[in-house]
Parts: C-alpha cells; structure tokens; sequence
C-alpha cells in the first residue's frame, strides 16, 4: 500500500480519496475506541492523537488500533511528524505541515495549502473547548470556500450536526461514540 506521510508528497492511497467521516483520538474516548472504530463505515478514517500516553503505551495503543482500523478499510493518520508516521506504519501525519492540518482562521487555511486535507473548527460548540467562540455554519462555510485544500469540519459535530451542515467531510472526537 502506498503511504504519504506529509504535505510536501503528492496525496496517495489511502489519503486520496480523502475519507469522508473521521474519528480523532482523545484521552477522553480511549475507552470506547475499538467498538466506534468497528462502527464506522468502510473507508473512514482514524486520526491517532493519545499524547496522555507515555510514548511506549502510546505506540502499543497505536498498533492495536490501526489493526483495527485496516480491517475496516479505514486511512490511519498519526498525529506527530512524517518521520514518526513512517517509523510506526501510519497512512499520514497529521499536525501542522503535515497529510492533515488543522485550521482556525483564514490565515491557518491558507497555510494549509498542499496538505491531503485540513480540519477546520470549531464549526459547533464543543466539550474540549467549552465556552470558546464557534464558527457557526455560515462562517465555516465561507471560510472552507477558501481552503485550496479539501475541508474537514471539527467541532461539536456528530452525526445528525454533519447532516444539518450538509458538508462532505466531517470528523468528531465524542461525536462518534456508540451512545451518539
């Protein structure tokens, strides 16, 4: 299978296409992550944060997960550097310059520019930044409208959030759990 690891590469396998719904990692839904990643439809994506981990936990967490994911057809984006995601067998990095960026404003968008894709948020309220000033469906869409890069919406989404915005891509750290 073909890898890319970083924004300077041209997108490959599984990054291109770019999934369309993505699980994010988090300390907070490590205890329900290998029966959402069972869950998700074939050729999701799986972005693998855990920096609560100690680095050895962190890459066994990885490895358990990833196998888990890969049967499932699933892209496996490590958060940390190219050199990283290619040590642990990730399909990209994700972090700034990397396969996946993240964005807040139009200044971050733009320096997204030749990654694989670029999460944007916060679209909605959220449990990891309660009280933090949203973007809202409109702003979000006239931001994404300037991406030079495909745009995934973050942020308090889940599945009925998603279909109200009718946006392609869209990824949740608890907005996929088994209880949503």
């Amino acid at each position: 299978m073909a890898r890319c690891y970083s924004a300077l590469m041209r997108p490959c396998q599984p990054l291109s296409p770019l999934p369309r719904i993505w699980l994010i990692s988090d300390a907070r839904n490590d205890g329900m992550l290998d029966r959402a990643l069972r869950r998700m439809p074939r050729g999701s994506g799986l972005i693998y944060r855990h920096y609560h981990l100690p680095q050895a936990e962190r890459r066994a967490r990885f490895k358990a997960l990833a196998r888990i994911a890969r049967g499932r057809g699933m892209a496996v984006v490590l958060a940390g550097d190219a050199a990283m995601a290619r040590r642990w067998g990730a399909d990209g990095a994700y972090g700034a310059g990397q396969a996946l960026a993240t964005a807040h404003n139009l200044r971050e968008l733009r320096q997204a520019r030749g990654a694989a894709g670029v999460l944007l948020s916060p679209v909605f309220p959220t449990r990891s930044h309660p009280g933090a000033p949203v973007l809202g469906a409109v702003r979000f869409r006239l931001l994404a409208a300037r991406s030079s890069v495909p745009v995934i919406a973050l942020g308090g989404m889940n599945r009925a959030r998603a279909g109200t915005l009718k946006w392609p891509r869209w990824a949740a750290i608890d907005g996929l759990s088994p209880t949503h």
